[in-house]
C-alpha cells in the first residue's frame, strides 16, 4: 500500500481500549493569508527541475550531492493504481490546469484525452498540502481534536479549522465526525442512536497520523487495516468535501443506486448518487441515494462504511483498492462496522439507519398492474379472468390513467367510474387494492374546483422558489407545485387529502412514484437563478449535467433546508407520509411501495427497481438489485416481472415469473400501447407454467412471513446473497446469477433464452432437490440442472426446516391451510427451523406480544415442535404432513406424540408422515426408528 506520506513513530498516535494519547503535538506552522485562493506554486512533480537541483548541489559539495542522491532515490512514487484524481472535473485537463492546482500530470493512454473513469492524469503529489492534527483530548466517548491547515486549495470557502469526533459508539460500531466549529452546517434529518457511554470491548483500533492528518481503523483480531486517510489529502471546503481511504479488499457491495452486478467494479469506478428519474442504465444516477458499502475481507470477515449525508456526491473505486468520498454539502459523518461477518454488518448498519417494518400479510402475495388499463371495467375484467383460470392474485394495481387528467386524488368520472365497486369486489375476494400517487399537485385548475391545491396553498405546504413564491414545474397533470414532506404541516395535508379519497375508493395501499423529485423541466417553469447552489464549483458526474435536470431548482426553499441539501431525501420523506396516513386512515401495518428510496427508507416503505424494459439483461440485472437492496435494508423489493418497457415473449415472461415469484414483492407490471403481459395472456401451458411458480410462492409463505420477521426484529436479509452464508468461499463472492431465501433455500433461475438446463455453483454442504429430496453433496462445485420451460430449481440446505402451506389463489385462503414441514438433515441428522404466525395485519403484534413464535428440532430420530409464544392465531393452523430428506435407512416404525402412524419411505431417503391434523399451538413430537 502507498501512502499519501511516509509516516515515521512520532506522527503516530495510537488508541486502543484505554484510549491513551502521546505527548502533546508540536506546535503549527505560520498559516498563510486568509485571502490566498490557490495554492502558492510549486514544482513538486517535475523531473527536470530535480535535476538541476541536484546538479547545483554538485557544483557546491560532493557529498551533498551524494545526501542529495540518496533522498531523491528514496522520494515517494505514486503508482497508476493510487493516483487519486486532482482534477475530477467533466472536462479535458491539461498540464496547465493540473499544475494550477499543483498537482501531477502524467499522461496516461495515448489519446488526446483521459479513459472515462481510467487511471487519472492530474493526481495529488505526496506533499500536497492538508490538515494536520492539533490539540487531540479524550472525551467519555473516544476523542475530540482540531484538525488546521495553514495553506488554501483550490476550492472557495475552505475552511480552516475543522473539528474531529472519534466515537466509540458500540463495539462493533465507531463513528467518526467531521464538521464545522464555528459554521452550522447541514446534517441529515434521519434520526440515528446516541450512545451515551465508550465501547469497552472494541473489535477495532484507532491510530492517528499527525501531519498530515490521518485516521486508521484496524481490525484488532487481524490488524486488517479497515480504513487508512493518508493515501490522499482530506478536503473540507464549503461546497466541496472530499476523504480517501485504502480498502482491505476488492469486494465491494451496495452504494446504492445503480445498476451493476451485484460486486462492484473496482477499475475506476464512479458512482454518483443524486436521485434522479431515469430508466434503469449503467453508469448512471438512478433513483436512490444510499452511501453504505459492504466490504468482504481476506478470511471471510467482512466490515461495512455509512456516510451519512444526502447532497450530491461521487464514490469513485480504484483498484489500489481504494475508495474516495467526493460530496458537495454538508458534514462528513462516518460509521465503520465491524461485523465480523457479512450478516452481522447489516444487522449494524440498520441499528443506525432502522430495521424494516413489517409488512401486511398481503404484501407478499402476486401483484398484478399495468399502465394503460383505460377502465375500471378493463381492470376488473383482468382480476375476473385470473380468478377463472385460477392464477393466484391477492393485489390489483392501477396507474394514473385512474385518475381525471392525471390529477392525484381524483378518478376519470367517466372511464373508472365503477372504481368503487371493483374495490369493494376485491374485498369481498379477499383481495386487495393499490393506487399510484405522484407528488406533482395539479396549479392550474379554477380556484375553487381542485381541493388538493386550494387547501395546499392555504397552508403553504408547497416547495418555493428562492424568491419565495410557490415553485412551478411540469409533470404529468401539466404545471404543477411539489409539497414539501419535510413540514410537519405537508403530512397533515397529505393526510387530509387521503382520507378525502379514501372515503370514495377504499384503497389499501400506496404507489408513491416519482419522488425524485421528477420534474419535466429543468429546474422550474420560470428557471433557477445563477448562483453558487445551482452552480456549485463541483459538480458530481450526474445525469443531464447540473443538479436542476429534470427535478427542481437546487436552490428551492423548503422547511428544513435548501433543496440542494434535501433532494435525495425527498422519497424517503414522501414515505414516511403515507405509512403514518395509512396507519391512521386504516389502523393496520401500512403498504408503501416507492420509487425514490434513502437509508432508513424500509421503516416506511418497499421499492421497485424502477421502469425497466423487456430484456434478458433486465431480467438479469434484477437480481443484483434485489440483493443490493436487501443489505441496504430495504428486503421488500423486486422488479417489474416481464419488464415494464417494451414487449416481452413468452418464454421470457415464464422465465421472468419463475424468477419474480422468488423476489421478495412481486409485480407483474406493463407500459401502456404494450401488449399484455399478465400469465392470462399467454398460451396454456405458458400460462400453467406461470401458474404453477406462483402457486410454489403461495405455499411458501410461512417461510418467507418468517424471514420478514427476522428482517424486522434482527436486520436479517430475506432475498440473501450466497456470501453470506459461506463468506470463507470465495467463488460465491460474484455470484449473482442464484440467490438464497434466508439460509437455507437455494434458487438458480434461467436467465438466458432458448435453453432447457441452468448452470448454478452449490457451495459445500449436502443440498436436496426441493421438489423431490433428492440429494446432491459438493464440494464447491458448479452443477449443470435440467430446466425445461415449466421449472425453475430450487434446493435446500442441509441442516433446516422449512414450513409451507397448501396453497389457493389468495394468501387470505392460503394462510389458513395445512402447513408441510419439509426437513432436509444434515450427514448427523440434524435440522432445525422456526415460524412466526399472527394475524397478518395488525401494527406491532411482537412488540405487543400478539403472535405465535414455534421452534422446530430434529436430532437422533426424534424431531419436535416447541411452542416459545404461543397466541390464538396458531390454534387456526394443523401440521399436515411432515416429510424428511436424507433418513439414510428405512424406519420401521414412525410415531407421533408416542402413537404409531403410518408413513412412506423412498429409495431416495425421503420419509414422509401424513394426515397428522397436529395443533400448530400445542408442542408435538415425531420420531422414527
Amino acid at each position: 500500500m502507498v501512502s499519501y506520506k511516509l509516516l515515521t513513530p512520532e506522527d503516530v498516535y495510537f488508541s486502543g481500549g484505554s484510549g491513551s494519547v502521546e505527548e502533546p503535538l508540536e506546535e503549527p506552522v505560520e498559516e498563510k493569508p486568509a485571502n490566498s485562493p490557490l495554492l502558492e506554486k510549486k514544482t513538486v512533480c517535475s523531473a527536470s527541475t530535480s535535476f538541476i537541483a541536484l546538479g547545483a548541489f554538485l557544483l557546491v559539495v560532493c557529498v551533498v550531492w551524494v545526501i542529495g542522491t540518496v533522498f531523491w532515490l528514496r522520494s515517494p512514487s505514486v503508482p497508476e493504481n493510487w493516483r487519486f484524481d486532482c482534477y475530477p472535473e467533466k472536462v479535458v485537463v491539461t498540464r496547465e490546469l493540473c499544475e494550477a492546482r499543483n498537482c501531477c500530470f502524467i499522461q496516461v493512454s495515448s489519446g488526446k484525452k483521459p479513459i472515462k473513469d481510467g487511471v487519472p492524469w492530474c493526481f495529488y503529489p505526496p506533499n500536497f498540502p492538508t490538515y494536520w492534527l492539533d490539540a487531540l483530548n479524550d472525551t467519555d466517548l473516544g476523542f475530540t481534536a482540531q484538525l488546521k491547515k495553514s495553506e488554501k486549495t483550490y476550492y472557495p470557502k475552505d475552511v480552516e479549522t475543522i473539528q474531529l469526533d472519534v466515537l466509540y459508539e458500540t463495539d462493533s460500531r465507531l463513528r467518526v465526525k467531521i464538521t464545522d466549529p464555528s459554521y452550522p452546517r447541514f446534517e441529515v434529518p434521519i434520526s440515528v442512536p446516541n450512545a451515551t457511554q465508550k465501547a469497552s470491548s472494541p473489535l477495532y483500533t484507532v491510530e492517528f497520523s499527525k501531519k498530515p492528518f490521518g485516521l486508521i481503523v484496524k481490525r484488532t483480531s487481524t490488524g486488517t487495516v479497515i480504513i487508512n486517510t493518508t493515501v490522499a489529502p482530506v478536503f473540507y471546503a464549503d461546497q466541496f468535501l472530499q476523504l480517501s481511504t485504502s480498502l482491505p479488499t476488492r469486494y465491494v457491495y451496495g452504494l446504492g443506486e445503480h445498476r451493476s452486478t451485484f460486486l462492484h467494479d473496482i477499475e475506476w469506478n464512479t458512482l454518483t448518487m443524486w436521485a434522479r428519474d431515469v430508466a434503469p442504465m449503467e453508469k448512471t444516477n438512478l433513483y436512490g441515494v444510499h452511501p453504505f458499502y459492504l466490504g468482504m475481507e481476506q478470511g471471510g470477515s467482512a466490515h461495512g462504511v455509512f456516510l451519512l449525508n444526502s447532497n450530491a456526491m461521487d464514490v469513485v473505486l480504484q483498484p489500489a483498492p481504494a475508495i474516495t468520498w467526493r460530496t458537495i454539502g454538508g458534514i462528513l459523518d462516518i460509521y465503520i462496522f465491524l461485523g465480523p461477518d457479512p450478516s452481522s454488518v447489516i444487522q449494524q448498519y440498520l441499528q443506525v439507519v432502522g430495521s424494516p417494518a413489517m409488512p401486511p400479510y398481503w404484501a407478499l402475495g402476486y401483484h398484478l398492474c399495468r399502465w394503460g388499463y383505460n377502465s375500471s371495467d378493463n381492470t376488473w375484467e383482468m382480476v375476473r379472468t385470473m380468478r377463472k383460470y385460477g392464477i393466484p392474485q391477492d393485489v390489483q394495481w392501477n396507474d394514473i390513467d385512474y385518475m381525471d387528467r392525471s390529477m392525484d386524488f381524483t378518478m376519470d368520472p367517466q372511464n373508472f367510474a365503477t372504481l368503487p365497486e371493483m374495490v369493494k369486489d376485491l374485498h369481498s375476494h379477499g383481495q386487495k387494492y393499490v393506487m399510484i400517487l405522484d407528488p406533482g399537485i395539479s396549479s392550474t385548475q379554477q380556484p375553487g374546483t381542485y381541493w388538493p391545491y386550494d387547501d395546499g396553498l392555504k397552508r403553504g405546504i408547497f416547495i418555493n422558489d428562492s424568491s419565495g413564491q410557490t415553485l412551478i414545474g411540469k409533470v404529468w397533470p401539466g404545471l404543477t407545485a411539489f409539497p414539501d414532506f419535510s413540514s410537519q404541516e405537508t403530512h397533515r395535508w397529505w393526510y387530509d387529502n387521503l382520507q378525502r379519497f379514501h372515503d370514495k375508493v377504499q384503497f389499501d395501499g400506496l404507489w408513491i412514484d416519482m419522488n425524485e423529485p421528477s420534474n419535466f423541466l429543468d429546474g422550474s417553469l420560470k428557471g433557477c437563478p445563477s448562483n453558487d447552489l445551482e452552480n456549485p464549483p463541483y459538480t458530481p458526474g450526474v445525469l443531464g449535467g447540473s443538479l436542476r435536470a429534470k427535478t427542481l431548482c437546487a436552490s428551492a426553499l423548503q422547511k428544513t433546508s435548501v433543496h440542494y441539501n434535501m433532494h435525495s431525501l425527498y422519497g424517503l420523506l414522501e414515505a414516511k407520509a403515507s405509512s403514518s396516513a395509512l396507519k391512521m386512515i386504516l389502523g393496520k401495518r401500512p403498504f408503501v411501495i416507492s420509487r425514490s428510496t434513502f437509508p432508513s427508507q424500509g421503516l416506511y416503505s418497499g421499492h421497485w427497481l424502477g421502469d425497466n424494459r423487456s430484456q434478458w439483461t433486465d431480467l438479469y440485472t434484477s437480481i443484483s438489485g434485489m440483493l443490493t437492496f436487501n443489505i441496504l435494508g430495504i428486503p421488500l423489493i423486486g422488479a417489474d416481472i416481464c419488464g415494464f418497457g417494451g414487449t416481452t415473449t413468452e418464454e421470457m415472461c415464464v422465465r421472468w415469473t419463475q424468477l419474480g415469484a422468488f423476489y421478495p414483492f412481486t409485480r407483474n407490471h406493463n407500459s401502456i400501447n404494450e401488449k399484455a403481459q399478465d400469465p392470462s395472456a399467454f398460451s396454456p401451458s405458458a400460462r400453467t407454467a406461470m401458474q404453477e411458480a406462483l402457486l410454489l410462492r403461495y405455499s411458501l409463505f410461512p417461510l418467507l412471513y418468517t424471514l420478514f420477521h427476522h428482517a424486522h426484529l434482527e436486520g436479517h436479509t430475506v432475498a440473501r446473497p450466497l456470501l453470506f452464508e459461506f463468506p470463507n468461499d470465495e467463488k460465491t463472492y460474484s455470484i449473482d446469477r442464484q440467490f438464497l431465501w434466508g439460509r437455507s433455500l437455494l434458487v438458480t433461475p434461467v436467465l438466458d433464452p432458448g435453453v432447457s438446463y441452468v448452470v448454478g455453483y452449490f457451495p459445500k454442504a449436502l443440498w436436496y432437490d426441493f421438489f423431490t429430496g433428492n440429494s446432491l453433496r459438493s464440494q464447491g462445485e458448479t452443477v449443470k440442472l435440467q430446466a425445461p420451460l415449466d421449472k425453475i430449481n430450487v434446493h435446500l440446505r442441509e441442516g433446516a426446516v422449512i414450513p409451507t402451506q397448501r396453497p389457493n389463489t389468495t394468501l387470505w385462503v392460503s394462510s389458513g391451510q395445512p402447513l408441510h414441514l419439509i426437513c432436509s438433515l444434515t450427514d448427523e441428522g440434524t435440522a432445525a427451523g422456526d415460524l412466526f404466525w399472527d394475524d397478518g395485519e395488525t401494527i406491532d403484534t411482537y412488540e405487543t406480544d400478539q403472535y405465535a413464535y414455534i421452534v422446530f428440532h430434529v436430532a437422533k430420530n426424534v424431531m419436535t415442535s416447541q411452542v416459545l409464544h404461543d397466541n390464538v392465531e396458531a390454534t387456526f393452523i394443523t401440521v399436515e404432513t411432515v416429510s424428511f430428506y436424507g433418513v439414510k435407512e428405512e424406519p420401521s416404525n414412525v410415531t407421533v406424540n408416542s402413537q404409531d402412524v403410518p408413513f412412506t419411505y423412498k429409495g431416495n431417503q425421503v420419509l414422509t408422515v401424513t394426515d397428522l391434523g397436529l395443533n400448530l399451538s400445542q408442542n408435538f413430537t415425531i420420531s422414527w426408528a
